[in-house]
């Protein structure tokens, strides 16, 4: 057993802990990134986070993006998973298209976004030939538009991987479930409410989980369409663009590694919350008790389908 996670302990201690705690330890220097620390300033980089207008900005950015990837990417995930669940012409060609955007670089992508959508770019120049010249803006140094059009483009990038994992789940619930819910006389959006979400559930959550994470982190397409300084002016800074541009970039090195612990331990605490409240209900069992168990009724007065509780506590 030793001999086994043994190297994986050592890969995993030198390239994340390791990191991590010397993170920490530069964080209470002045550090210009060479040579060894000397100018000890204790917690002042860690104050001086907590306080700066443009941090609690980003931050409020990050929380944003958090809960906007949830309630725009979630629902259309879900619809579009139960579209392509269904047999219809050119399936697979949709399932590959949706999955596409997902798979591209975020260097080309957002080099691509950030081209089109240019105030003279491809995407005004195409309203206006279609005559709604009216709605072309500036989409990305406008500070009202700037974080919409950032959410546009990470649900544009991202929906395909929720809707080929939720097509994964939907391929391990029975279709005896749906068949018997049928039979029974369930409508085809009370078999989807009472049996697939929650057969589902799990990995909703499992999905959930990861899209908070990325979304706390997320760094590269906003680096890459609006920069290290127009971010903060067009209010699409993250926490991350915020640790590159007031570390690495202003040559402050033991400032930027007190931001990357902080982010660490927002990202740390909100896992293990989300892990404690959400994820535990997967752990002790729930699926198989009596959130997992598929439901089917008609009526308030009918009775549930024998085949589905049978199906259910397997």
């Amino acid at each position: 057993m030793i001999l086994l996670a043994g190297p994986a302990l050592v890969v995993f201690l030198a390239f994340v802990i390791f990191p991590v705690l010397m993170a920490a330890f530069y964080g209470f220097f002045s550090w210009q990134g060479y040579g060894p620390p000397t100018d000890f300033v204790g917690l002042k980089n860690y104050l001086t986070i907590v306080q700066d207008p443009l941090f609690l900005d980003a931050l409020a950015h990050n929380g944003f993006i958090l809960v906007l990837s949830l309630v725009l990417q979630g629902p259309a995930a879900i619809a579009l998973a139960l579209l392509l669940n269904r047999r219809m012409r050119g399936q697979s060609l949709i399932r590959v298209l949706i999955f596409v955007p997902y798979v591209i670089s975020e260097v080309v992508v957002g080099t691509g976004w950030s081209l089109m959508l240019q105030t003279n770019g491809a995407f005004n120049a195409l309203l206006e030939k279609i005559g709604l010249g009216f709605l072309a803006a500036d989409w990305l140094s406008n500070p009202d538009i700037a974080i919409w059009t950032l959410m546009a483009i990470i649900t544009w990038k991202y929906v395909g991987f929720a809707v080929i994992l939720f097509l994964a789940g939907l391929q391990g619930i029975p279709e005896e479930l749906h068949e018997a819910a049928a039979i029974d006389g369930a409508s085809y959006w009370q078999i989807q409410w009472q049996i697939t979400l929650p057969l589902l559930a799990p990995t909703l959550r499992i999905w959930a989980f990861l899209s908070i994470i990325g979304s706390l982190q997320l760094f590269d397409l906003v680096y890459i369409i609006w920069g290290q300084y127009i971010a903060s002016t067009a209010g699409t800074s993250t926490m991350a663009t915020y640790m590159v541009s007031e570390g690495r970039n202003a040559g402050n090195f033991g400032y930027g590694n007190a931001v990357a612990v902080v982010l660490f331990l927002i990202s740390l605490v909100v896992a293990l919350i989300y892990q404690r409240a959400v994820l535990r209900k997967d752990t002790d069992g729930a699926l198989t008790g009596a959130s997992g168990r598929a439901r089917t009724r008609t009526t308030p007065d009918a009775p549930v389908a024998p085949e589905i509780e049978k199906e259910s506590v397997r």
